[in-house]
């Protein structure tokens, strides 16, 4: 008997599945751009801005583009789940800088999926609540809207959303399909009743508000269109969460560079077509209230047509396509960063039949739990706006990180399947750090920077107990060179 059988070597992780075709990846970059963005910053936008508000939702497209062509070089070049923080390592190789940049990363998609989930319960309750409590004789049918409702909502959704992408991409991204498909008609009917009242001239609105611009802030209009633009970049972003899908996306050479440009272009389309919708039903000083102006622009523009009542409902389905995302996109991280050794390597396991990263699921479920329950306290609307505002500003900051490591990984690279020009990551760096500047905020949102601070430090702390779970391991202090991993690990396809 020799030693090999008497010992022999350890069963090798399975691999994630490769299912994502053209038309899945575009759809899931399509509803996660669109996603709650656009529900919550139409009406900030026209506020700041005036009619002229498709202007900064140009602006921010043209400056997620730029930093798109840097992502499609480097996602084409290495095709693995880490993304901006496995680019990080291999631009700079600098462990604590790679490990901020994916922190960064995790924290900017578990928070907008926990916030997104409080959105949920709170616009499922209401919806219940207005359908069934007032019904004649059927007071068991009264619906709770309390905190305690919500938060056991939000919890429960969550659940939800581990059980589906325990299921695996497949289901997960199928899912995806319908919540994009039923988002998409939630704001294809916002464009034509906005249209439509624009030619019939049945809106409070004036289509001619377009070439207005109003200065809220009182800074001139350069910095009014930065702020906005500003703004407008939360609703942009999501399409630099399908590089950390890569591991199951067939082709993602050949695929991924058309169907992430084509996806930021149509979000864009569809942005610039809502805010021409509001403006040609409702006034520019109208006030919505807490309830979202794209809903007024429904009820205001077809009044005589009952889609108000199913509308609330179809919002539901654009902040949950956003919440499932997103945690897609957290587990794949932060499997992708176990296999990289820079998190403890337990977190990388797979289950053998489904496929699908179990311990990176659970990890990033149980964290959205604990900042669902932080969120719940937060009885404030400028507190959830401001955590909103700090995941742009993280994400604008990784941005800038990535387009730096494009330029660096250019050097001494005789072939790659997509490649960008020298000037997009200069120019998409700049820009960035621009946006990122105190410059591009207004007083109240200046609480942005002590909450990332805030996130950080927790972050360097995260480092420091990876670093000594990773010695205590023997696993080197993480990220180590690609040919010591693939003599470590089964190669992912």
């Amino acid at each position: 008997m020799t030693q090999a059988t008497i010992n022999p070597p350890p069963k090798a992780e399975p691999e994630l599945k490769r299912v994502m075709g053209p038309r899945l990846l575009l759809l899931f970059i399509v509803g996660d751009i669109l996603g709650a963005g656009v529900y919550a910053v139409t009406g900030q936008m026209i506020d700041n801005v005036g009619g002229m508000a498709w202007l900064p939702f140009i602006l921010a497209f043209a400056v997620a583009t730029l930093t798109a062509f840097s992502y499609l070089e480097l996602v084409t070049k290495f095709p693995q789940c880490a993304g901006a923080a496995l680019y990080t390592q291999k631009a700079f190789g600098i462990h604590f800088v790679t490990f901020l940049v994916a922190f960064a990363v995790v924290c900017s998609g578990i928070t907008s999926a926990s916030t997104s989930s409080n959105v949920v319960a709170g616009n499922l309750l209401e919806g219940l609540h207005e359908s069934f409590s007032d019904a004649d004789g059927l007071g068991w049918f009264n619906v709770p809207t309390g905190t305690g409702a919500q938060l056991f909502v939000a919890l429960g959704f969550m659940i939800v959303l581990a059980l589906i992408n325990l299921r695996g991409v497949g289901e997960s991204v199928k899912f995806n399909v319908v919540l994009t498909l039923v988002e998409m008609l939630a704001l294809g009917i916002v464009i034509v009743i906005g249209f439509v009242a624009a030619g019939r001239g049945t809106g409070e609105g004036d289509i001619g508000n377009l070439v207005v611009f109003e200065d809220a802030n009182d800074k001139g209009w350069f910095l009014a269109v930065t702020i906005a633009t500003t703004i407008a970049f939360f609703a942009m972003v999501g399409f630099e969460d399908s590089v950390n899908m890569v591991e199951e996306v067939k082709e993602p050479q050949k695929i991924f560079p058309k169907m992430m440009l084509s996806g930021l272009g149509l979000a864009c389309l569809i942005y610039v077509l809502v805010v021409v919708a509001v403006i040609a039903v409702l006034p520019l000083d109208y006030d919505s209230g807490d309830e979202g102006i794209l809903l007024h622009v429904v009820r205001i523009g077809a009044p005589s047509v009952p889609i108000d009542e199913i509308f609330p409902y179809l919002t539901v389905f654009a902040v949950a396509n956003t919440a499932l995302i997103n945690m897609l996109m957290a587990s794949r991280l932060i499997y992708g960063m176990s296999k990289q050794r820079v998190l403890p390597r337990s977190l990388g396991k797979v289950l053998p039949n489904r496929r699908s990263p179990w311990t990176a699921i659970i990890f990033t479920t149980i964290l959205s739990f604990a900042l669902i329950i932080v969120v719940n306290q937060l009885s404030d609307n400028d507190v959830v706006a401001a955590l909103s505002g700090t995941t742009g500003l993280l994400l604008l900051c990784v941005f800038a990180v990535v387009n730096v490591a494009c330029l660096v990984l250019k050097r001494g690279q005789d072939k790659t399947f997509f490649r960008a020009p020298v000037w997009i990551p200069v120019l998409g760096a700049v820009l960035c750090l621009f946006l990122a500047g105190p410059w591009a905020r207004t007083d109240t949102q200046m609480i942005q920077y002590k909450i990332a601070g805030v996130m950080l430090l927790l972050g360097v702390v995260l480092w420091g107990v990876t670093y000594l779970v990773n010695k205590m391991e023997d696993r080197g202090t993480g990220f180590e060179d690609a040919a010591a991993l693939e003599d470590d690990d089964t190669p992912v396809r």
